[in-house]
């Protein structure tokens, strides 16, 4: 196997390993630019992996497996909405609860999962799928265009969100609302209404990235399948400064990490030897406290987050 054949390979892999952090980072973005700091990701994303399972074992269809994962992550976004939109409880706490939930119900529902493979038929419905000329092109070829289309929706989902963001008014009604709350709420817009919604549809994200795992990534079902990948979602969200387009690059970085401690387990290094798995586990967390860090230094307004966040609106302070 050539050099060019390898990376290729290696960054196929990477894009697959990125692809369920990539939608939680989105779904987290959809979140706080609304002003609610949601640490429940990796509640969402269990919750999704799970019933996104159940359904694919219970219906063979995979349009349906993903929708039901989806709606299994809006879910726990509509219990953390209630909580602190409705009621303004702490996000964080709400948060890390959520998560709790989630993860808690969802080994619970998945544990006689385990022992139930997917059928054949299901797992071709996602299989990765050669772009005809287009999977040619060298290196890229086969980072993009030979893979599941669950990968594709991934991308498909950032553009569009950045798009959503950027260029139409009910996005910019949304930043402003993760802004200044008050501002927005004295110009006439419905407040409750575009936080529900945004935490729904972030929901919704992150449980596709969870359900990702375990219908193409895997694809079995097992107990914390999703192995933290939420908490680091919610970071890259600082890391790529809250923009959906950043966060393809991002999330694909990240994917390179894990693919890089796949390809490094059985390398003997000079002076060192071979590598621990264990260590090379906890290369992706290590490089997310250092971006944090990195981040958090940079004190450019661009990469500030929204001035709103974390915070309980109170309609009677304005």
């Amino acid at each position: 196997m050539n050099f060019l054949t390898s990376l290729a390979l290696f960054l196929q892999i990477a894009v697959q390993g990125g692809t369920p952090l990539l939608f939680g980072t989105l779904g987290a973005i959809m979140n706080e630019r609304v002003g609610h700091l949601n640490l429940g990701v990796e509640g969402m994303m269990m919750f999704g992996a799970c019933m996104g399972y159940w359904a694919a074992l219970k219906t063979d269809n995979a349009a349906i497996a993903i929708l039901v994962a989806g709606l299994a992550g809006m879910l726990c976004a509509l219990i953390y909405a209630v909580l602190t939109v409705t009621f303004r409880t702490n996000h964080t706490v709400t948060g890390l609860v959520t998560t709790i939930f989630g993860t808690g119900l969802a080994n619970f529902i998945g544990k006689p999962l385990s022992t139930q493979a997917l059928p054949r038929s299901f797992t071709e419905q996602l299989a990765a799928v050669k772009v005809p000329v287009l999977s040619e092109i060298p290196v890229i070829g086969k980072m993009f265009f030979e893979q599941s289309i669950y990968v594709h929706i991934g991308i498909l989902c950032a553009i569009l969100l950045y798009i959503y963001m950027k260029k139409t008014t009910i996005g910019l009604k949304m930043r402003m609302i993760g802004e200044n709350p008050a501002a927005a709420d004295a110009s006439g817009i419905n407040i409750t209404l575009y936080k529900y919604v945004h935490i729904l549809l972030g929901g919704f994200l992150s449980g596709l990235g969870g359900a990702y795992l375990t219908l193409v990534y895997v694809p079995v079902w097992k107990e914390s399948v999703t192995g933290g990948q939420g908490w680091i979602a919610v970071a890259l969200v600082i890391f790529s400064t809250w923009s959906p387009i950043k966060a393809i690059f991002g999330a694909y970085f990240f994917g390179m990490l894990r693919g890089l401690g796949f390809k490094l387990q059985n390398v003997a290094i000079p002076l060192i030897g071979t590598v621990p798995s264990q260590f090379l586990d906890m290369v992706p967390y290590v490089v997310t406290i250092l971006a944090l860090v990195f981040m958090t230094l940079r004190k450019k307004k661009e990469n500030q987050g929204p001035a709103a966040l974390g915070l309980p609106y109170f309609r009677e302070d304005r």
